[in-house]
């Protein structure tokens, strides 16, 4: 698939349009995949990051239906910010999961009470919707329905989206990257859990939030979920020498280039909360960020 325009409402399904937000870069690709469900009466899908072009684009392709939803699939800069003004310009309720830190598992936010910070993604620390969602939950619009899915992994409190035969996969999955899973907003356990999920659910496409739609869910999700099996991999051999902190063994099982060291570190981290959890990796002297890792 080519790079789409910025700007531009396109059909990408039946009551489906797409508009790419203004801000490619190497976390998000092209940019952010804004999308607008319904003909008549639309939800807007991740309003994307703060941009008066991409506001405008939104209200030019709603102009004469009524934007009755605004919809955020999670509280990262590239997804957010524009929720607000969107609301202010539409009258339309911001709806979530919850405000940055809910959904987050007790280590996580014990790790977060620590001082672990977010790794740079850009957590919108100011996000708070006017109303709450849950797993399960329907939002409905003049002939359309989609139900709410609770997909933590890449963030606590992420969710998607499914449609009749689709699912809006937010950030969870992409067709042109693995997601990014950073402690103390992204938990490992809880991504793989995920994707058995969606696997399980057997949506014929997924609209990630960021590159192409995926035409083969099933392939996708199982070469996310291998992907991190060859990484735990990988980890558990790097660690059969001696104990390790994060950033040694970054670089031992990463060849990448030096500027996505941190994401990768982040990674790696994810991964070892996930094996001391499982009681396959021992931290010293407790789990941490500087912590000393070894194999159990």
């Amino acid at each position: 698939m080519t790079r789409p325009e910025p700007g531009l409402a396109v059909e990408v399904a039946d009551g489906l349009r797409r508009i790419l937000a203004p801000n490619p870069g190497p976390m998000t690709h092209w940019g952010t995949n804004t999308f607008l469900v319904g003909t008549t009466e639309i939800a807007v899908v991740d309003p994307g990051p703060q941009s008066e072009a991409h506001l405008e684009a939104i209200l030019t392709a709603t102009k004469g239906q009524r934007v009755a939803h605004i919809l955020v699939t999670h509280a990262h800069l590239d997804h957010s910010p524009l929720a607000h003004g969107l609301s202010e310009a539409t009258g339309a309720p911001v709806t979530a999961f919850g405000p940055p830190e809910a959904g987050r598992r007790p280590i996580m936010q014990r790790l977060a009470d620590e001082g672990l910070a977010g790794g740079g993604e850009g957590v919108d620390t100011r996000f708070a919707p006017d109303e709450t969602v849950e797993d399960g939950d329907s939002i409905q619009g003049d002939g359309w329905s989609v139900e709410v899915l609770h997909t933590p992994g890449h963030f606590a409190g992420h969710i998607a989206f499914r449609g009749d035969d689709w699912i809006l996969s937010g950030d969870h999955v992409m067709d042109w990257s693995s997601s990014l899973v950073s402690p103390p907003d992204g938990n490992l356990t809880d991504f793989m859990a995920t994707c058995r999920r969606l696997q399980a659910l057997s949506p014929s496409r997924l609209f990630p939030a960021h590159g192409g739609v995926i035409d083969r869910p099933q392939e996708r999700l199982q070469w996310l979920i291998d992907h991190r099996l060859s990484r735990e991999a990988a980890l558990l051999d790097g660690l059969s020498d001696e104990p390790q902190q994060i950033g040694a063994l970054t670089k031992r099982i990463y060849d990448i280039d030096h500027a996505m060291l941190p994401a990768a570190e982040r990674n790696v981290f994810a991964h070892l909360i996930d094996l001391v959890q499982r009681n396959l990796v021992v931290a010293h002297p407790k789990l941490a960020w500087n912590a000393k890792f070894a194999a159990a």
